[in-house]
């Protein structure tokens, strides 16, 4: 059969939609073997992977061969087998931790445990406060503080509300040229920022349950879209916590870059940041050179159990 090579753009199942130098896409299968070949992902192909394929005869479709070494990837837990992970994106530029002070609001444990996510399979990452046309005094003063809190971690914080277009043509100018995975809680307003930026998309929203405040998941699969201003944005689905797969606890620290860096004049080169003596992280704490929050959740994340939350 005759060989083929393209960039995955969407994953269904066990069906991916590969885009060719062409602009054209096929749609392939993956062999069996090839699924099961020491991969403990439930999606062995993820949206952003470079491939090689056979075409099938008739041309109509193909079957993945083989995939080109990755750069990054971002994964979740898998809702299925505790043991299993999700990859949800990867060769990635830039990732955008989408969040909003309110409907729904997004907590501080789940930022931290994407970025640490983000720092451990090395991709930067721009925290993007959406929602502002709807936050009062209260949202305003957290808003700025947890920008102060992370602009001197070294994370870039924008601000952006998609109901006034406030922020919004900053966001594609640094989108440009790169390849963006979108993630946040559901409604938050992932999809509605791809609309925004190519309102020829038009890709589903749903509105924000009343009841609880949270958003409905409209995106099932992972999906790379090209835009008409050349953008290239990976949307995932809605999800409600990241787990850190493959970390070790002893190495945790690492993933918080000013806990890191503090780590270094502990007095025990293994110290853990918990209970030991003269430990530099504690002490950032206490002067407030280190966010209380961010060492809590440091502090929660080494007491779950590796690989129960997601």
């Amino acid at each position: 059969m005759e060989p083929g090579k393209g960039t995955v753009i969407k994953s269904t199942g066990s069906l991916y939609s590969v885009r060719l130098k062409d602009g054209s896409t096929v749609r392939c299968g993956i062999r069996g073997l090839f699924r099961i070949k020491g991969i403990r992902a439930t999606n062995p192909v993820a949206v952003g992977d470079r491939v090689n394929f056979e075409w099938t005869e008739d041309r109509k479709g193909g079957i993945i061969t083989s995939i080109e070494e990755r750069s990054n990837y971002i994964i979740r837990k898998s809702s299925k087998l505790s043991k299993e992970y999700q990859l949800l994106a990867t060769n990635v530029d830039l990732a955008w931790l989408m969040i909003s002070m309110v409907l729904p609001r997004t907590l501080t444990p789940f930022i931290d445990r994407f970025l640490v996510s983000a720092e451990a399979y090395r991709i930067p990452v721009i925290i993007l406060f959406n929602k502002t046309d709807l936050y009062r005094t209260s949202e305003f003063e957290e808003m700025n503080y947890l920008t102060s809190v992370y602009s001197s971690i070294g994370y870039r914080c924008m601000h952006m509300s998609l109901q006034t277009r406030e922020g919004v043509e900053e966001v594609a100018d640094e989108m440009k040229g790169k390849v963006s995975v979108i993630a946040g809680n559901s409604g938050v307003g992932k999809s509605t920022l791809i609309n925004v930026l190519d309102p020829a998309m038009r890709l589903k929203t749903e509105n924000i349950s009343d009841y609880h405040q949270t958003g409905k998941h409209t995106t099932t699969f992972s999906e790379m879209f090209e835009l008409s201003s050349g953008i290239r944005i990976i949307d995932t689905p809605g999800i409600r916590g990241f787990g850190t797969i493959d970390i070790e606890r002893d190495e945790l620290f690492h993933f918080f870059p000013e806990i890191f860096r503090a780590s270094k004049r502990c007095r025990y080169h293994n110290c853990m940041h918990l209970h030991e003596p003269d430990c530099a992280v504690k002490a950032g704490v206490e002067s407030g050179i280190i966010s209380e929050s961010r060492y809590i959740n440091y502090l929660m994340m080494m007491e779950e159990e590796q690989g129960k939350y997601r």
